[in-house]
């Protein structure tokens, strides 16, 4: 699966293959099966007739009834000899407008080992060949669930090797719902900042806290492309402003006397610009005056995921507290952070903390236990494993990864 970002309008260019789209392309199907951009424009359908276009084409696993003979594999000899058609054949085949079912016959019909496969090794050597010469591509609105399968099978490192069984448990574990406050702190590029704004849907807030000056990278929350009143409810705030108090008088003083001066030199640059502005206008004559009445407005640029917090919203969670906090920073040290960030919290407030090594999580439980600030303390290992499920093979996936990170959960209480 291939995260790629397709235009508003205009073609679609994947590989070789050409499909022309329209501004609602996110609520269509789009099933491609050959090379010819004929065979591919009238592929387009609704979301409701996706099994009936799908029954169109050909399965991605075909059944293979399990046929009793006495072939096997071992006579096979991998010295790439076995296959007579070259490259410069394929090629040629292309340029004459052969599809690739019709490239994928000649293939099977010019491999010297192809009868002598078993049945099963034939229809892996068909769906290999058709993966390549055939493709099909299913193009879907990108929710939490397709983002984190898509990174976890390419990019790995760049979302803390976080699984989708994982990142949902994080969301359970961190009672994510409507009308709730969620303080984050997201080091994994923004895939659960995405993931609980979109479960929110437009209501309460989430909060993606940092550590320092410099916010970390929110670069995967535009993939999931959330419509605007989600996207502001996605706001940032440095740890430091949540837990700073409030300003003595005399610091305020010092800072309002500050602002002062500020203000009047900048009101004093503004008149000389505008007094420039003036002269320059009368110099130019009337028909300045008149272009400057026919410019368009400017045009209101839509709300941006990830903007500072205003102080009135952090005031009101320093009162009333988050309702719940989820970590997954595997880069910081898991304790201190907690520390710091779970009096923030409303008492009774559940709590979820991912990452990828056992010890970090068994350290931070030892001492929360030790200062007695949360209970139900659990630490939970998610396990996942994807089964091929066919006719006379069924088995577990040969190339599965078999981690999936640790969870501590548990909820805060009131210490004193």
């Amino acid at each position: 699966m291939d995260l790629i970002s397709l235009p508003h309008k205009g073609p679609i260019c994947y590989c070789i293959t050409l499909l022309g789209t329209n501004l609602a392309i996110y609520l269509c199907l789009f099933l491609i099966n050959g090379n010819n951009a004929e065979e591919l424009r009238d592929v387009q359908v609704s979301v409701k007739s996706r099994h009936k276009v799908e029954d169109n084409y050909p399965e991605e696993e075909r059944d293979v009834q399990a046929n009793v003979d006495s072939r096997d594999n071992r006579e096979l000899v991998d010295n790439n000899t076995a296959q007579r058609l070259t490259g410069e054949d394929i090629e040629a085949m292309r340029r004459q407008g052969a599809g690739g079912n019709e490239i994928i016959e000649a293939l099977i019909a010019n491999s010297v080992t192809f009868e002598k496969k078993t049945s099963f090794s034939q229809e892996k050597y068909r769906l290999k060949k058709q993966k390549k010469y055939a493709p099909k591509v299913l193009m879907r609105r990108p929710v939490a669930r397709s983002i984190c399968e898509a990174y976890f099978k390419k990019y790995p490192s760049k979302i803390g090797f976080l699984r989708v069984d994982t990142l949902s448990l994080l969301l359970s574990m961190g009672n994510v719902s409507s009308n709730s406050d969620i303080l984050v702190v997201d080091m994994i590029g923004g895939l659960l900042t995405g993931a609980v704004a979109e479960r929110l849907g437009g209501t309460g807030f989430v909060c993606n806290s940092y550590s320092g000056q410099a916010p970390y990278s929110m670069d995967i929350v535009r993939i999931f492309n959330l419509s605007d009143e989600i996207c502001k409810r996605i706001v940032r705030s440095p740890i430091s402003d949540l837990l700073s108090q409030k300003e003595l008088p005399e610091q305020t003083l010092q800072h309002d006397d500050a602002c002062n001066v500020e203000s009047r030199s900048t009101d004093q640059m503004s008149a000389s610009t505008s007094m420039e502005d003036n002269s320059h206008s009368l110099e130019n004559g009337i028909s300045d005056l008149g272009a400057e009445n026919t410019e368009p407005a400017k045009v209101r640029k839509a709300p941006k995921a990830g903007e500072r917090a205003h102080k009135e919203i952090i005031d009101l969670w320093k009162e009333n507290g988050f309702s719940s906090l989820i970590i997954a920073a595997p880069e910081l040290d898991t304790w201190a952070l907690v520390r710091d960030l779970l009096p923030l919290l409303a008492n009774s407030a559940p709590f979820a903390i991912y990452h990828q090594y056992l010890q970090p999580l068994a350290t931070c439980m030892h001492n929360l236990q030790l200062e007695k600030m949360a209970i139900g303390l659990q630490i939970t290992e998610p396990w996942l494993r994807e089964y091929q499920v066919l006719p006379s093979r069924t088995h577990p996936c040969m190339q599965m990864s078999s981690f999936g990170g640790y969870i501590l959960s548990g909820t805060k209480i009131c210490s004193t």
